[in-house]
């Protein structure tokens, strides 16, 4: 397995509830695919949740090289938390043509949290 890339990043959980309050359903529809926001609205620290997984899409387009820019869709990177098993990404449109592009052939993902912020950190290897 040859390590093509390695992204982390970290937010701030408050400044995540702030624009969940102030900004609501187009924040949530425009960085969040329906499955991720459904998972975090039923957690009860949702507002981690969220920053915890849109810190993983960062990593993500971190470990591709790159940041996220207009013209790229943050649910291009979708984080699947399914209950006892490891997080893992499944990447689609101009994101998962980059992936490709690389050679990329899967994307290791980890996130963690605390009240005050949440990191994620995403590893692209090609096996």
């Amino acid at each position: 397995m040859d390590i093509l890339g390695l992204g982390t990043h970290v937010l701030d959980c408050p400044r995540v509830r702030k624009l969940l309050d102030d900004h609501a359903d187009k924040f949530v529809r425009s960085v969040y695919t329906d499955r991720e926001a459904a998972y975090c609205r039923d957690r009860s620290h949702s507002t981690e949740f969220y920053a915890a997984l849109w810190a993983t899409k960062e990593a993500v387009f971190r470990a591709l090289g790159t940041k996220w820019r207009r013209g790229v869709d943050w649910r291009d990177v979708e984080v699947i938390c399914q209950q006892a098993i490891e997080p893992t990404v499944e990447i689609t449109g101009p994101t998962g043509d980059r992936l490709a592009a690389l050679g990329v052939t899967r994307v290791l993902v980890t996130f963690s949290y605390s009240r005050l912020f949440a990191t994620a950190t995403a590893l692209a290897v090609k096996a």
